[in-house]
């Protein structure tokens, strides 16, 4: 079966009681994962919905992602993941674009009013016609699916067909769904089988704290883990102190961050952290979004006994599209070669092939089973960026003699927080609509622990007297709390190029000194 869900049909028919997800003091094994699965599955489609229809899904590092992830796929309809940061203007934006008919969205806190935020957000889209809160409490989770039958044959699928949407803004607009289809994320799970060399008859122990909603969580993490028949330990928040803690609980062998996760870990091993049993067990470390510094690597080998593997890749790209080789010595700032299946070169702005030479620089093109169907509803974007079947990221970088890539430049304009992706533009989009706001440019600057932080600078209105906190305030009420600038710098103009576009690199990367 081509389906995605396959992945969990095999596992749970092969170790149904091989424990599948821990989660606190909730425990599933995979024969109940699938039973989960399977009411969800079958409640969607008594509830009308059919294959192909989008269904979104709002919540955190819990069971309830991965039980409502393959009964979405078994009903065969696609999954919409949206980030559990998302405000009600973000929802009501992704459930409309997906033209997704049904929504599921955790409880939340009260610090992160996650279900209240996802029900504003669905109130305001005609389209969506179903809504279903997962409780906060494990229990009473998914009420809604309690009377539904725990058998049900997955629905086929073709190869071809969209599996999940990913949004991702790319650098510029709105953010938009890039299609992956179940070939996408099935071969790349496998692809992150073999990256961490995994023998199925020896499950691994995965830590969860990369976000479920994001693709490299989503892949490397569980659907690895699912493929392989492997525990899941989840985490819903990263907490590096807690996250030492579980993994010496669980005997946890693979780990998966982005860069500020590793330093954040280094930085709790003291004398209360059994380090010679976290390192004893641990077998795989994998690091993606952002170079690690050389210190990092040295730090963690030593403390862990374990070489971080890096990698590279973007959402339309499932993710995995390059990584280092399990057990190589690493070569830091590289993000590897190539995965099985998979090729990268190096492209001008016309496409045309950027000779081999280890000092050339060009854009990095991809293509191979990783890449998706294209982004959704918009043929135009997605003619921009695929052209016979190579997929051209917007990332600029050379290749070694020995074929190893790395990135010279992330793509235009684009801010990492945190391992979050920040687009510039839609900020920018938001903030000009403020009264105070005349002209505005987002930039990134250094951040010690985030590795970059958000930066407006801002052309008021003449004789406005909104402050720098005021606009910051305004901000962080429509976006999500990784997005909204934490540094604002009034100034009485932008520099700009001749063609009148504002020049962002002749900005201060530096936060203002607001007196």
């Amino acid at each position: 079966m081509t389906n995605l869900a396959a992945l969990l049909d095999n596992s749970a028919a092969a170790h149904p009681d091989r424990t599948a997800i821990v989660c606190g003091a909730e425990e599933l094994t995979y024969g109940e994962l699938e039973r989960r699965a399977n009411r969800v599955a079958r409640m969607l489609v008594a509830d009308g919905i059919a294959p192909g229809d989008k269904v979104a899904l709002s919540c955190p590092n819990l069971p309830a992602f991965s039980v409502i992830y393959f009964g979405v796929l078994k009903a065969g309809a696609t999954v919409v993941p949206l980030n559990v940061l998302f405000k009600p203007r973000e929802i009501s934006y992704h459930l409309a674009d997906s033209q997704a008919r049904a929504y599921f969205a955790f409880e939340g806190t009260a610090d992160l009013p996650i279900g209240a935020n996802a029900r504003e957000g669905f109130e305001a889209v005609a389209g969506c016609e179903r809504f279903y809160m997962i409780d906060a409490n494990p229990v009473t989770a998914m009420s809604w699916a309690a009377d539904a039958s725990d058998t049900f044959d997955a629905v086929a699928r073709q190869d071809d067909d969209t599996a999940v949407i990913l949004y991702t803004s790319g650098t510029t607009g709105q953010p938009k769904g890039a299609e992956l289809m179940h070939r996408n994320m099935r071969d790349n799970a496998a692809v992150a089988q073999q990256i961490m060399v995994i023998d199925p008859t020896r499950p691994e122990t995965f830590l969860c704290v990369l976000p479920l909603f994001h693709s490299f969580g989503q892949t490397a993490i569980q659907n690895a883990a699912v493929l392989t028949g492997g525990t899941i330990v989840m985490q819903p928040r990263f907490d590096a102190r807690s996250a030492t803690q579980l993994m010496i609980d669980h005997r946890v062998t693979v780990f998966a961050g982005v860069p500020t996760m590793y330093w954040s870990l280094l930085s709790v091993l003291d004398d209360t952290v059994d380090v010679g049993t976290l390192a004893r067990n641990l077998r795989v470390a994998m690091s993606g979004g952002a170079a690690l510094p050389v210190e990092v690597h040295k730090d963690f080998r030593e403390r862990f006994g374990v070489i971080i593997l890096e990698g590279y890749g973007l959402s339309e790209t499932s993710p995995i599209a390059s990584f280092a080789r399990y057990g190589q010595q690493p070569r830091v700032g590289s993000v590897g070669i190539p995965v099985p299946g998979v090729q990268m070169k190096l492209v001008k702005d016309d496409w045309a092939d950027v000779p081999d030479d280890p000092a050339a620089i060009g854009e990095i093109a991809i293509s191979g089973h990783n890449i998706m169907k294209g982004y959704y509803g918009r043929p135009e974007a997605t003619a921009e960026v695929l052209r016979d079947g190579w997929f051209r990221s917007g990332d600029i970088g050379r290749k070694d003699e020995d074929g190893f890539y790395y990135i010279v430049d992330r793509a235009k304009d684009l801010i990492i927080r945190g391992g979050f992706n920040v687009y510039p533009r839609e900020i920018e989009e938001l903030l000009i609509q403020h009264p105070a706001v005349s002209l505005v440019a987002v930039i990134g600057i250094p951040h010690e622990s985030l590795g970059e932080e958000v930066k407006a600078v801002v052309v008021k209105k003449p004789g406005d007297l909104t402050s720098e906190q005021d606009l910051i305030g305004w901000a962080s009420e429509q976006l999500a709390a990784y997005k909204y600038p934490r540094h604002i710098e009034f100034v009485e103009s932008l520099p700009m190029t001749a063609t009148g576009k504002i020049l962002k690199r002749a900005l201060t990367k530096t936060a203002p000194i607001v007196t």
